[in-house]
């Protein structure tokens, strides 16, 4: 997609019962849920997943609305058939089950993913875009892959170690003002490391308001008051990615 072209951040199609518009592959290892634009394109995003795993709807609709933009986007289950979390789990087992599900663990994912889209999709530039868990894995895959061209962390959970700042890559942060799990004074703290020891570009961008998983709620219009708030993220986060891809 040039970088002129005006974004479409959202209607693909109708999403009352939304399955996905791409197909379920065996990607090395593990398995992956990838999505192609109408048109050839050499430009790919890697979505990565929230706690609800790579094959819920909501995230499935985000990597078809990139395709509908012009990006090949590939979905992998970076949790290599380990059952994701289930909103009838005890929350008081969360740390236990997230022990093996480490979002700064998937190097070996990410390489796969990478042979992929270089060998087998013709892609020369490729960028990140995670929610909640891959919101954190993308600000990981920031400050580890110089060949991911652009980054964008939706909501991913900070870690405050002083190695977290120095970003390899361009990278949006987006986040919830009312987000109960993210606390607005920890979004403070990145912000003002980042400006401290980060040199590449970045932006930090905090939505009035809203709560966790905003972004990629499936159904938008289902809650019209929050709408201007989700179809701006998403414009930005597209426009982030035509900026730098």
């Amino acid at each position: 997609m040039a970088n002129e072209a005006k974004p479409c951040p959202c209607h693909i199609g109708d999403r009352a019962d939304y399955g996905g518009l791409g197909q379920e592959i065996q990607l090395e290892h593990t398995k992956a849920y990838v999505v192609k634009p109408s048109a050839a394109s050499d430009k790919a995003i890697v979505v990565i997943q929230d706690i609800y795993g790579w094959q819920l709807s909501n995230t499935r609709y985000m990597a078809d609305m990139l395709a509908d933009n012009g990006y090949i986007a590939v979905c992998p289950d970076f949790y290599v058939g380990k059952e994701p979390w289930s909103p009838s789990n005890d929350w008081f087992t969360f740390q236990e089950w997230l022990e093996d599900r480490n979002p700064t663990g998937i190097n070996k994912e990410m390489d796969a993913v990478l042979r992929f889209l270089t060998e087998q999709c013709g892609a020369k530039h490729i960028g990140a875009v995670g929610f909640c868990w891959g919101g954190v894995a993308t600000h990981y895959l920031a400050l580890q892959y110089p060949e991911i061209k652009a980054g964008v962390s939706v909501y991913g959970i900070i870690r405050e170690r002083e190695d977290r700042y120095d970003l390899k890559v361009p990278t949006l942060f987006i986040f919830g003002e009312k987000d109960e799990i993210i606390p607005l004074d920890q979004v403070s703290v990145l912000e003002a490391k980042l400006k401290e020891k980060c040199t590449a570009d970045y932006q930090v961008k905090i939505f009035p308001g809203q709560t966790h998983g905003f972004v990629h709620r499936k159904r938008e219009d289902m809650n019209p008051t929050d709408k201007p708030s989700i179809l701006e993220a998403r414009t930005d986060l597209l426009n982030w990615l035509n900026k730098y891809m």
